[in-house]
């Protein structure tokens, strides 16, 4: 039964943190939620392989990294998508 309440409370609390997200930015929010999942699968894994707690810090810190990362390849993304636009937008150029 305690752990079917911590699994309850572990569900409410990571609710209430995305809740929380509202105000950020799109860079913050996309490394929180990529840490949350790595944490949440690293404890998974470690507590398969004995250490939960560890396995939830280095999920962590991946999914930091992770979330990082795809941040700055969407932003990268949109710059492109913008740049091209814009091209698209200008006056033609005359050849001479």
């Amino acid at each position: 039964m305690t752990n079917a309440i911590r699994t309850v409370g572990t569900v409410l609390f990571a609710g209430l943190l995305v809740a929380g997200c509202a105000g950020m930015s799109p860079t913050e929010q996309r490394v929180l939620s990529g840490g949350a999942i790595g944490a949440g699968g690293g404890a998974v894994i470690g507590a398969i392989g004995g250490n939960a707690g560890l396995g939830a810090v280095l999920g962590g810190a991946a999914g930091l990294a992770g979330g990082y990362l795809w941040d700055q390849h969407k932003q990268a993304e949109a710059d492109a998508y913008y740049r091209g636009y814009n091209d698209r937008r200008a006056p033609p150029r005359r050849r001479y």
